[in-house]
């Protein structure tokens, strides 16, 4: 240890032979020539175990201490106990009950006891890939119109090569999975990059085109490319004033001295898809969010000037990868590279890692 801490060296012994252990530490000085003295503490190693942190993110999770004991299979009165043993240990209260939601305290406790659990259910499968073994669960977060081209192949290849693997699937925007992946939610996501989050690491998957989806009886649907100017006079679905996808289309647009109007303003690029083939607006899409089965109703148009989209895998920048998160996170860059041949306007990205 160095900088100001006066202490060199820390030695540390586990103490007590019935009832509660303590751990009993003794810390030297930086200096021996100053002083030959010791500080001596100790911890309590009393209280929290997985089972009462566990409680704490049912109700995190499941909002009332009833949800909580029905998701855990328990009953109400056990989940109460467990977190009442937190809060005595912590000297804080960790929910408030009234309200029926986390204190900041609570929440604090709560990002830290995802990680803990997480760490605690992966040493299984790191002693069994040491034995040439893919065992355990990975939790993934992806975004809606990379899932529904992405995850088909990329589960098929995942249940033929790793079929002990357990995969969990959450489907959310980027501003809803950059949260969970930051409080241990999940191993990590396919997301829009760049990310906002400073502890997350990520990896380029590849960039795709966004293209003007539009009915195929409009005037601009048998156009091969259009300029931004053609799009003024369109009222459009479009992503929210201040998301990275809208300052994109504004840029463009008063590239050419001209503004986008919008119709309606949706967060989630498979929402807005929706929206616009149940026939309530076009919109800039994607490439790949215009299935095969709908290119006969719809037609994509290139607009130009308008960058494409990058798509990413994040992860906790400190966080180890399980055997079965790497395992999967191999497979989804192979899927990426292949599906970069298949799907027109894909363009595979090279990558480092």
């Amino acid at each position: 240890m160095g900088g100001t801490d006066p202490f060199a060296r820390t030695e540390c012994l586990m103490v007590g032979d019935q009832g509660p252990l303590s751990l009993s530490c003794i810390l030297w000085p930086n200096d021996r020539n100053l002083s030959n003295e010791s500080f001596r503490y100790e911890v309590s190693l009393e209280a929290m175990d997985v089972r009462q942190l566990s409680a704490l993110l049912a109700v995190s999770d499941h909002g009332t201490f009833s949800a909580a004991a029905d998701a855990t299979h328990t009953v109400q009165s056990n989940i109460s106990a467990h977190i009442a043993r937190i809060e005595k240990e912590l000297g804080v209260t960790l929910v408030d009950r009234g309200a029926s939601r986390l204190t900041p305290e609570g929440e604090a406790v709560a990002r830290r006891a995802r990680r803990v659990i997480s760490e605690m259910d992966a040493i299984g499968a790191d002693v069994a890939a040491l034995h040439d073994e893919v065992i355990g669960e990975v939790r993934l977060g992806v975004i809606g119109t990379a899932a529904r081209w992405l995850l088909p192949p990329a589960l098929a290849v995942m249940q033929e090569r790793y079929p002990r693997t357990d995969i969990r699937i959450s489907e959310g925007t980027t501003s809803v999975l950059e949260p969970q992946l930051a409080a241990g939610g999940i191993d990590m996501a396919v997301v829009l990059l760049p990310t906002r989050a400073p502890d997350v690491a990520t990896t380029p998957l590849f960039e795709e085109d966004m293209l003007l989806v539009i009915a195929s009886g409009h005037p601009l649907a048998g156009e091969e490319l259009i300029d931004m100017t053609a799009l003024a006079d369109i009222p459009l679905l479009l992503p929210p004033v201040g998301t990275a996808s809208r300052s994109e289309i504004d840029a463009a647009a008063q590239t050419v001295g001209v503004s986008v109007t919008a119709k309606a303003e949706v967060d989630g690029v498979r929402l807005t898809a929706s929206l616009t083939f149940d026939g309530h607006g076009p919109a800039i899409l994607p490439a790949t969010a215009l299935p095969a089965y709908l290119k006969e109703q719809w037609s994509s148009v290139p607009v130009k000037g308008l960058a494409r989209r990058v798509v990413g895998l994040a992860q906790q920048r400190r966080a180890y990868l399980t055997p079965p998160a790497g395992a999967l996170r191999k497979v989804l860059i192979e899927v990426v590279d292949a599906g970069s041949e298949r799907h027109p306007g894909l363009h595979r990205l090279e990558r480092t890692s």
